[in-house]
Formats: C-alpha cells, sequence, structure tokens
C-alpha cells in the first residue's frame, strides 16, 4: 500500500515536472520568434471630393418696395377730344364733340410672391374720368365716370451663363368695371384713352424692375461667396480640427421663389480637406470661374472627420477582456503592449509562471490582426486576430485567448462621434462679411477608412449633410 502512494507520488511529481518543462519549451519557441517592428501608417490627407450651395437671396417684399419707389402716384393723365353726341334729330344728324379728361393712379403699392421658378407681382390702380361738351351749343353735356383695374405682372428669372439675371416679363391688366361715361343716354367705352398710357407705364415698370435685378450684383455677389469658402473653419476645439475648402468649378442650381424671397443657387465644387492639429495656411482663392452647367439641385457636402481612439484605451480594453477569461493552465498574462506594425494592429502579451516572484519574469507572444467598426459607425472591436508564433502547440494554448479578445474586446466611441458632429455643425453655421453667413449641418456619416499612426487609432469617417454659404436671406 505504502509502495502504492508512492508511486503515485511520484507519477504527480513527473507530470508537474513535464508541465513545467513543457511550458519552458513553449516560452523559449515563442521567444525564439521575432517581434514585429513598430511601423506605424502615415495618414494621408483626409481630403474627398465635395459641393457646397451658395444661395443668394433678395427679399421680395424689398424688391417691391424698391420698385414702387420708382413708379409715380399718377401714372396717366388724359385730356382727349371725341365725339360724344352723333345722332339723328328730325331731319338733321347732330355730331357734338366733348372733352375727356381726367387720370390714372397708382392707388397702392406694389406686391411681390414667388412660387415655384416664377415670381408674380400686382398693382391696384384707380381711374377717374369726366366728358364736357367742347362748345357753347354742348355745354350742358356732362358725364363721368371711375373705375379701378389691377396691373398683373408674371416673371420667370433665369440665370445667364454671363451672370445676368433675366427677368421675363409678362404683363397685362383687368379693370374691375370698364369705364364708361353715360352722356345723353348714351355710353360712351373710355378705356381706349387710358389704356395706352397705362401700357406705357407697364413698360417702364420693366425696366425698372430689370434695373433692379441688375443691382442685385449677382455675379459681385457669387464671387464674394466663393472667396468666402476658401475661408479655413475650425470644426473643433480639443484637438484642434481645421476644414479647408479648395473649389474648382460653379454651376448654376436654379432660381426659386417662394412668397418671401427669391433666390439664385449655385453649386459650387471642390474637395475638402480635414486637418488635425494643424492650422491650414491662407489660401488666396482664385477669380469666380465661369458659370458651368445647370445641375437639378446642389450636392451633398461631405467632409472626412477622424475619431482618434489611443493605444492607452485599447490596452485598458483587453486588459479587461483578459482579466474576464477563463485562466490558462500554468500560465498569466503579466502584461499586455499595443502597437502599429505595417499596416497592422499588434497585442504582445507577456506569459509567466504563477510561481514567479519577479515581476519581470516572462516571456512575449504576439497577436496580430486590424480594427473592425461595427455597421452601426459608434463602435470598434479587433478583426482577424491570429498569433504570429511559429509554435503550433503555444497557438493551440493561447486560442481561447485570442477568441476571448475577438469577442470581447469593443471600444465604444458613439459619445466621442456624437460630439465630433455637433462640434462640426456649430462651428460650421456662423456669420461671414459683408452680409453672407455659412449654414452647415451633417447629419449621418460611414467609414471611410482606418489608421494606424504612432499617436492611435483614427478612424476616418465620411460624413455627409449639406453647406451653404447665404445672402440676405
Amino acid at each position: 500500500m505504502v509502495d502504492f502512494v508512492k508511486l503515485s507520488v511520484m507519477r504527480r511529481l513527473a507530470f508537474a515536472a513535464l508541465s513545467v518543462f513543457g511550458f519552458a519549451i513553449l516560452i523559449s519557441a515563442a521567444h525564439a520568434d521575432e517581434k514585429p517592428p513598430l511601423a506605424p501608417d502615415t495618414v494621408a490627407p483626409l481630403t474627398t471630393e465635395s459641393r457646397i450651395s451658395a444661395s443668394i437671396e433678395l427679399g421680395l417684399p424689398a424688391l417691391a418696395s424698391t420698385i414702387t419707389q420708382d413708379i409715380p402716384r399718377r401714372l396717366a393723365t388724359i385730356d382727349e377730344k371725341v365725339t360724344c353726341v352723333n345722332r339723328r334729330v328730325l331731319f338733321a344728324r347732330i355730331r357734338a364733340n366733348c372733352d375727356i379728361y381726367g387720370f390714372v393712379e397708382r392707388s397702392g403699392p406694389v406686391s411681390l410672391y414667388g412660387r415655384g421658378e416664377r415670381v408674380y407681382g400686382s398693382v391696384p390702380i384707380y381711374g377717374a374720368l369726366e366728358g364736357q361738351g367742347a362748345n357753347r351749343f354742348t355745354a350742358r353735356i356732362h358725364g363721368e365716370t371711375e373705375a379701378s383695374a389691377t396691373i398683373e405682372v408674371e416673371a420667370r428669372p433665369q440665370l445667364n451663363k454671363d451672370w445676368s439675371l433675366d427677368l421675363h416679363f409678362s404683363d397685362g391688366f383687368r379693370w374691375n368695371e370698364p369705364p364708361v361715361l353715360r352722356v345723353l343716354g348714351r355710353d360712351i367705352p373710355v378705356a381706349k384713352y387710358a389704356e395706352p398710357r397705362i401700357r406705357t407705364q407697364l413698360a417702364k415698370v420693366r425696366s425698372r424692375a430689370l434695373a433692379a435685378s441688375r443691382r442685385l450684383d449677382l455675379q459681385g455677389k457669387a464671387a464674394a461667396a466663393w472667396g468666402r469658402a476658401f475661408e479655413p473653419v475650425q470644426l473643433r476645439d480639443n484637438p484642434p480640427i481645421w476644414l479647408q475648402l479648395t473649389l474648382e468649378s460653379a454651376a448654376f442650381a436654379g432660381v426659386r421663389a417662394d412668397s418671401r424671397a427669391l433666390r439664385g443657387t449655385l453649386e459650387l465644387a471642390g474637395s475638402a480637406r480635414t486637418l488635425v492639429a494643424q492650422q491650414p495656411p491662407v489660401v488666396i482663392a482664385p477669380p469666380l470661374p465661369p458659370l458651368g452647367r445647370d445641375v437639378g439641385e446642389p450636392g451633398a457636402f461631405d467632409v472626412i472627420l477622424p475619431i482618434n481612439i489611443g493605444y492607452d484605451v485599447l490596452k485598458r480594453k483587453i486588459s479587461d477582456a483578459l482579466a474576464a477569461a477563463p485562466p490558462l493552465a500554468e500560465m498569466l498574462v503579466r502584461e499586455v503592449e499595443v502597437y502599429p506594425s505595417s499596416g497592422k494592429l499588434v497585442i504582445g502579451l507577456r506569459l509567466g509562471k504563477p510561481s514567479d516572484s519577479d515581476a519581470s519574469a516572462g516571456q512575449w507572444v504576439y497577436l496580430s490582426g486590424g480594427i473592425a467598426v461595427a455597421d452601426d459607425g459608434h463602435s470598434a472591436g479587433l478583426s482577424d486576430l491570429a498569433v504570429t508564433s511559429s509554435n503550433d502547440q503555444l497557438n493551440a494554448l493561447i486560442t481561447p485567448l485570442v477568441a476571448q479578445l475577438r469577442d470581447k474586446t469593443t471600444v465604444d466611441y458613439g459619445v466621442a462621434y456624437q460630439n465630433l458632429l455637433n462640434a462640426a455643425n456649430e462651428k460650421l453655421t456662423r456669420p461671414l462679411k459683408d452680409g453672407f453667413r455659412m449654414e452647415g449641418h451633417l447629419t449621418s456619416a460611414k467609414l471611410e477608412k482606418v489608421y494606424l499612426p504612432a499617436e492611435g487609432i483614427v478612424i476616418a469617417l465620411r460624413a455627409s449633410g449639406d453647406l451653404k454659404i447665404l445672402y440676405g436671406l
């Protein structure tokens, strides 16, 4: 019985010795593999093609007020001699002339409103006319009338290739009730005496409206908007993130009107470049290019926004995942190292025996993999994780650790993403000079690329939305 106990003890000691010996062999083999070199990525310029909407607006009430000031109150003075009596009495025909005199006045201001691609205007007018016999034999002949009418104007604004604005007027007017003189029981239509003078004034209204549109100086305002777009915008303070726009072309995106405003919209196209911790140099805007082809609507504004995750943050997440993993036989992970190497993420694990009293004891084993961004774009984890050791036994031994790290290591940057988006929107909405202002609103972002530079992981997101440069709104 005693011999059996001794044999059992000897077997256990031998198994323990073999385990330690096997572990030493594994560690020795791991040590023989070279450590992947530190080789961080060089982050390419975060640049993307983008488009800006530049809207030049003219308030229709202001334009109506300008046109009203240019139109005199008295539109026409009428002084005509007409045959007011032409009738047979017994055996003779009596003809008598009358003097028609009066006026047509503007009775209210010009009103303008827009709908779609057209602008509509109206001016109320009032006329008073009298007919009086022209000599002493017809002095008792007298008649008078008054009438109101509305001048109606329709314009289809169009921006020409030379940046001039055409309004393409069509106009007319309608009497509420046509003016008629009643003389000796006879009705004498007198609209034909007032209408030529009214039409003369309509021609003046057209010319004044065209002059007012020229005073808009759309080319000058578009050139100013073009120049403002080249001014760098600081999207975030800490770390500093700058946006530099470099535009190349301008295209017409239509004139639109509503109840309050007439808008001419341009699409300014070029590139949007994001710089981190580096203020972009001053860029002198080139001259405004010729107006290019028409586009239906300005395209979306895109900009690359970087999310930075320090390697120390990932290291803590890896340590937490390892702490939750089942322990390995006769081994402990004493230290974790994370660094980039030629486009790969390297995770170093220092393995040691629990019995080691020396805190620095143990040998390193290295894993390599990549960064996978979740579909929601708000978190990232490890992907394609593999052991770089050539020792198959060691690889099999730490396979549970690899699976644990792959499945449980997640960095949630949703708050940082939303804060960056909010900061960018806040900075993109700001007043500019000389009546201009900028309005930006980024609504969504998707993964563009992942970089592994020396300072930490950079997740480059393509944020999309709209960016407008406005004048007069």
